[in-house]
């Protein structure tokens, strides 16, 4: 091991975290960071802090973490959802395992395992019955729907679910492929909220002309004025897609209707159990269901090319770490590379820069190909990416190393797999100091980026003193679970696979899960936002690799065994490597059901629970808007718009307001004199287009 190198690197990345958790005190307590650091809290509480010149503010402190480790897990379950919890859980279990070595290891690792994987459970099963009024648990997606040229998608749905599920069914919303003028709805909702926050001043509430004062002379001008809308658009309706939602009477008819395979045709009428309203990927839904395994396919070779092209860096990453190669590729570094402090910057702390920086490009790369593959949900396409990542992750940072810098890079290697635990144990000792270093430069000082929040702080003053906006954004980030699920559970990885050959990485790692512990419990508590949850589906990802990593790490010692011409402790290797296949098999019959599907039994009780009292129609009644594809927009009073469309049969229909007050209190926020700047023209088109798709989806339930 470089003991040099690995020295520099360590005391330039304790610099570092030094420096940012310093700069981290001091920056959270100025007013003016509050949104970059309190992001969650702010959009929660709705509140600001005054800005006044305290002293205590420019003096680092450790407030911050005495509050992290205060917060219970029932806390961070309520602020940032069951992923956040999951997401600690897993910091935990690392900072458990790695104290102990092989067989004691493989035993509480297991253990720990299960008793997690249990206790996760349990908390899946406790989020589902809290949520006894979700829409998701009524409602069933059904994609492939087959067409036909008689009637409509709608009419098809309906006619299916009659016939063979008249007892349970209820009603279906169809999606509708409405493209651009989905984008203008949506924004239709943040323009009128905006015009809610400017103070009214006395003008006639009736539809008076909008007032803006000239950029040139200053006069005033009326050329700008509201009217009624009348919406006559014609070849305007979208079209209707081969996806709808069903909606049940209880949720275990809609369980039943998700699990059954519908048709002799697997290709058509699939179902399965509509994610939550706010977690639709609703592009994706109008996406021909027989063409999702194309994408399947073609992403997973995308894949495969992207981590073969990956090599090319991490080539060359590798072989700054041989000093000798290095100097004979490029001698006329020979002279710099004679000065010792060079010599360990070079081999020790620039190789493992250098990855990161070229690792910054595979989240946002994987999240494209998830993207690609079709997904129905947000939360399934962060998971998609979340194992794609992880999956690189390990191929190119730990065996492509390993590979590249040792004997076993020979093919005649490869062709003899009995010879490869020998050759791990080899190489995976050579590699200690590149992966202490990366510990090091991808754990610690991203640890303290994630605190600092660079980005949002740079943007921030880009904002109030370079754009000069006084007002803050509404958006908060959600948290980034695809690129940190990844980098914990590779961490995992290398503290099993060193823990028995190079130990030394042992302290560095039990370092940086106690400050992950430490700094991602105070980001979900004042940073992030929850948009949407996965139930903690997050586990299985980190149970398998876990078990991988176990398995890999019994490999590497038979190899060491063999090495040492120890038979009797290679023997009792074996068995403990099917000791920790089958506990795996165990937990996959035990527990792992759990997280694919939700038990009968408890939805059983909850629709039992909700009939006794007298909830069910109430559900009933909101299941019918649950879906609507511009739910951002529910808030903005329609009653006073009129509208006019068409019915099937091409006869116009209109709709007024029952109440000429509530028509002109809506009209009066339309047309508010200080409305000074907003796109009056498309706020007037995003409320007709809203109109209009409001009709065509209460119409698709009336028929």
């Amino acid at each position: 091991m470089n003991v040099g190198g690995l020295l520099t690197s360590a005391g330039i990345n304790i610099g570092l975290c030094v420096l940012f958790l310093s700069l981290y005190s001091i920056l959270r307590k100025q007013p003016q960071n509050v949104k970059v650091y309190f992001g969650r809290r702010i959009a929660e509480e709705h509140n600001r802090l005054r800005e006044a010149f305290i002293l205590e503010r420019f003096v680092p402190s450790t407030s911050w973490i005495v509050k992290s480790l205060r917060c219970t897990e029932d806390e961070i379950l309520a602020t940032a959802g069951l992923d956040a919890v999951v997401f600690n859980r897993i910091l935990v279990f690392r900072l458990w395992v790695h104290c102990v070595v092989l067989y004691i290891i493989s035993a509480v690792a297991s253990l720990l395992l299960y008793l997690e994987y249990k206790h996760i459970a349990r908390l899946r099963l406790c989020h589902v019955s809290r949520a006894t009024s979700n829409p998701s648990h009524f409602s069933v997606l059904v994609r492939g729907i087959p067409k036909s040229s008689e009637e409509s998608f709608s009419s098809t749905v309906e006619s299916f679910f009659t016939k063979y599920h008249a007892s349970s069914y209820l009603s279906h919303q169809v999606v509708y492929k409405v493209g651009k003028l989905q984008k203008i709805v949506s924004s239709a909702k943040k323009a009128y909220r905006k015009s809610k926050h400017f103070k009214a001043t006395t003008v006639d509430q009736r539809c008076k002309s909008v007032t803006y004062r000239c950029c040139f002379c200053g006069a005033s001008s009326n050329s700008f004025q509201l009217l009624p809308i009348e919406f006559e658009q014609e070849g305007e309706k979208p079209d209707e897609c081969g996806s709808a939602f069903v909606f049940f009477k209880t949720r275990y008819a809609a369980l039943i209707v998700a699990e059954v395979l519908q048709t002799s045709n697997p290709m058509r009428w699939v179902t399965s159990l509509a994610p939550e309203r706010d977690d639709i990927y609703w592009s994706n839904l109008w996406l021909p269901y027989k063409q999702l395994w194309i994408r399947h396919i073609a992403t997973l070779l995308g894949s495969i090319v992207f981590m073969f092209v990956f090599l090319i860096p991490v080539t060359f990453i590798q072989g700054l770490t041989q000093l000798e190669q290095l100097q004979q590729r490029l001698p006329f570094l020979r002279g710099i590379l004679k000065k010792k402090y060079m010599t360990q910057l070079i081999t020790g702390y620039l190789p493992s820069v250098i990855l990161q920086i070229f690792l910054y490009t595979v989240p946002p790369t994987m999240m494209l190909f998830s993207t690609l593959e079709g997904p129905i949900s947000h939360s399934e396409r962060k998971r998609s990416a979340c194992c794609k990542v992880l999956y690189f992750t390990i191929w190119n940072v730990f065996f492509v190393n390993v590979l590249s810098g040792s004997a076993i890079s020979q093919l005649n290697a490869l062709s003899s797999p009995k010879d490869i635990p020998m050759q791990l144990a080899r190489a995976v000792p050579v590699q200690a100091t590149f992966f202490t270093t990366y510990v090091l430069t991808s754990g610690w000082a991203s640890l303290s980026s994630e605190l600092m929040q660079l980005f949002g702080l740079t943007w921030n003053f880009i904002r109030r003193y370079i754009l000069r906006m006084k007002e803050d954004s509404d958006f908060v980030f959600s948290f980034p679970y695809h690129t940190e699920v990844p980098k914990v559970l590779l961490f995992g990885l290398l503290g099993f696979t060193c823990s028995v050959l190079a130990p030394l990485i042992l302290p560095f790692l039990l370092l940086y899960f106690f400050l992950s512990y430490v700094v991602y419990r105070n980001q979900f508590l004042n940073v992030y936002c929850t948009k949407y949850d996965t139930g903690g589906l997050y586990w299985p990802i980190a149970h398998n690799t876990t078990i991988f990593s176990i398995v890999l790490t019994q490999i590497i010692c038979l190899g060491v065994f063999g090495l040492k011409e120890s038979p009797v402790a290679a023997g009792f290797t074996v068995p403990l490597i099917i000791f920790t296949l089958l506990f795996n098999q165990y937990c996959r019959k035990r527990l792992l059901p759990l997280f694919k599907t939700v038990p009968a039994q408890n939805l059983i009780d909850m629709d039992t629970e909700d009939q006794q009292a007298g909830r069910m129609e109430d559900l009933h009644q909101r299941l019918h808007s649950a879906y609507f594809q511009s739910p951002d927009t529910d808030d903005i009073p329609l009653e006073g718009v009129h509208t006019v469309g068409r019915n099937a049969d091409g006869s116009g229909t209109s709709g007024e307001s029952s109440s000429k007050e509530s028509a002109d209190e809506a009209r009066s926020d339309l047309s508010h004199p200080t409305l000074d700047g907003l796109p009056v023209s498309q706020l007037r088109n995003a409320v007709r287009s809203l109109t209009f798709i409001m009709r065509l989806q209460k119409r698709g339930l009336s028929e």
